[in-house]
């Protein structure tokens, strides 16, 4: 089971907070350092001092990592055109020696497209649709080769399609709860599909639905990866699991309920639930990027039991 740190910067977190949490996430042994891609706060969160960009902010930590897979849990389709995409994406896999991985959502905050003049289309799943079509066409022509496409929304033409990502295959996570048209993209252009804040039961029911839609895409169910992203809320004792709840704003209860919260051991035991219902990477959603002990305790007491 592969444990990522996944955080939030839309609550509130300056890039120098997301470097040190990317950094202690590399040294402590972490698979990989995501982030969301949204530009207004949800909730009570005041998100001073602002918004960051995605894909800037994995630009610079780029350059200050070694290690750890960086990328987005999601990137909204609506802020990005997806020729513009593809030649952020590939910039920034250079930079980072081949590590980034792209996460692409058809965008759904409607709040943040209004305080920032981006349009927000009705039918952003067929566009999303388009985008993937355009973003991972783009990578796979030859170089010297031309690429083209035309579609509803968008329209490519004799695109050089340059620059190329250091991989010879950026990582595609597709996810989401739709019955029918996400586990068909996914089993089209996925090459991890992610289940957002779910239970293990309705994971285990939308993992079946994409392994079937792979299958019948030609694919095999298992050439995609299956991994969930659940909020993280571990002490080693009730205090400290009560601390923590508290400093985000949830109740012990729900987070338990909803999410990965506990004593390392109960955190454990859950995500080997998860485990069992076909995931095999979980995504920590870390809400508090101040508490840095928080991170220790799940490396020291959680990723060192998953890894034995």
């Amino acid at each position: 089971m592969d444990l990522r740190i996944f955080t939030e910067p839309q609550q509130g977190a300056s890039y120098d907070t997301l470097l040190t949490v990317a950094k202690a996430t590399e040294d402590l042994g972490f698979d990989a350092f995501f982030r969301s891609d949204h530009f207004v706060s949800m909730g009570s969160a005041d998100g001073l001092p602002g918004p960051t960009d995605a894909w800037i902010t994995l630009a610079g930590l780029a350059r200050e990592t070694k290690r750890i897979r960086l990328g987005t849990l999601m990137t909204a389709g609506t802020f990005r055109l997806p020729g513009v995409l593809a030649i952020q994406v590939a910039q920034v896999d250079q930079m980072s020696g081949g590590r980034i991985e792209l996460g692409l959502g058809a965008g759904w905050f409607e709040q943040e497209h209004k305080a920032y003049g981006i349009p927000f289309p009705a039918d952003r799943m067929s566009r999303l649709e388009e985008q993937l079509a355009i973003v991972t066409g783009l990578w796979a022509t030859e170089v010297g080769a031309s690429f083209d496409y035309a579609g509803k929304h968008y329209r490519v033409e004799n695109s050089p399609a340059l620059p190329k990502p250091a991989q010879t295959k950026v990582p595609v996570l597709i996810g989401g709860h739709g019955a029918k048209r996400t586990p068909r993209l996914a089993a089209r252009y996925a090459d991890e599909f992610n289940m957002p804040f779910a239970s293990i039961a309705d994971s285990e029911r939308q993992f079946a639905r994409v392994r079937d839609a792979a299958e019948e895409a030609g694919r095999k169910a298992d050439d995609l990866r299956y991994s969930n992203a659940l909020v993280v809320c571990v002490g080693k004792d009730d205090a400290e699991v009560a601390r923590r709840a508290a400093a985000i704003g949830r109740d012990v209860d729900e987070l338990k309920a909803n999410g990965l919260a506990g004593s390392p051991a109960e955190v454990v035991e859950k995500i080997g639930a998860y485990g069992a219902a076909g995931s095999s990477r979980v995504y920590l959603q870390l809400l508090d990027l101040d508490d840095l002990d928080h991170l220790e305790l799940i490396s020291a007491q959680v990723l060192s039991q998953l890894r034995r």
